[in-house]
């Protein structure tokens, strides 16, 4: 995940504690996430990652269980779904980024939380202007967290054309499994049944990645890893005692792992193009 995931932890004083990933989806193994659980734990953060809904359902029954908050990091996933529930809605908070590469994008930094439960909600109403309520009175300390007006006009003409810009996304990415599907070097990405991805990000595993990255842009074809440094071998992070070979699955999948173009004004000689030179670089 991105490292906003884990800093925002550390920045309250807290300390993170990673769990391994599913290496077929690259989110949160469900099944690792009660072993790392202690009487200090405090939250879950789940990450929705590439536009695609974590494995859910065994996280709400483990948070339950342990009386935990459920922190959706949904930065990367707004109109994802699971089992047609939306990402954002299952837990206690979900949060979305509105940068400029996401799906829905400013024309900078902006971002969302969302909560259903209306204590919470007060609370978040308070921190975002400096713990204000009423105007003047702060019976708690927060920031300037309001998103600002310019971008808040931005989004909402943008807004009314983001489940088209899924489709195509999706669209897309069905032109690349297609394109790829028999090639046996690269594999794809993997949808569960129940999730319907916005595909934020369209990510391939090959063999010999940098290798392939090198011709892919030498073709003048953008591409990016995300993410190549996995948040436990951080430098920053060198005082929680994680080391190389902990999270094997996250280690190999920043190894592994690149980013194709997949935003919505792709055009089928695009695509072709992108399609072909992969193909020709893994061989």
């Amino acid at each position: 995940t991105f490292f906003a995931t884990a800093g925002s932890i550390a920045r309250l004083g807290a300390k993170p504690v990673f769990v391994d990933i599913d290496p077929k989806t690259y989110n949160i193994d469900a099944n690792k996430i009660e072993k790392a659980i202690t009487n200090k734990t405090k939250a879950i953060i789940p990450v929705h990652l590439y536009g695609q809904c974590a494995d859910i359902d065994p996280i709400i029954d483990t948070a339950k269980k342990h009386n935990l908050y459920i922190v959706e990091d949904a930065a990367q996933a707004i109109g994802s779904k699971n089992k047609n529930r939306n990402a954002g809605t299952f837990g206690d908070f979900g949060c979305f980024s509105f940068f400029p590469s996401k799906n829905l994008g400013g024309a900078g930094d902006g971002g969302l939380v969302t909560t259903n439960n209306e204590k919470l909600y007060d609370k978040l109403v308070k921190l975002r202007n400096h713990g204000s309520f009423p105007k003047y009175y702060h019976p708690m300390i927060g920031g300037n967290f309001r998103l600002d007006a310019l971008q808040a006009a931005v989004l909402n003409i943008k807004l009314k054309y983001l489940d088209n810009w899924h489709e195509n996304r999706r669209n897309n990415a069905a032109f690349y499994d297609n394109a790829f599907s028999t090639v046996q070097q690269i594999v794809t990405p993997v949808i569960l049944p129940e999730n319907y991805s916005i595909y934020n990000q369209y990510v391939i595993r090959v063999p010999n990645r940098d290798q392939i990255i090198a011709k892919i842009k030498n073709a003048n074809i953008g591409c990016e890893i995300y993410y190549p440094v996995p948040l436990h071998i951080q430098k920053c992070f060198d005082y929680l005692g994680y080391k190389n070979g902990d999270f094997p699955e996250s280690e190999k999948a920043a190894n592994e792992t690149l980013a194709l173009p997949i935003y919505p004004e792709l055009t089928d000689e695009q695509q072709q193009y992108v399609a072909d030179t992969v193909i020709e670089a893994v061989k």
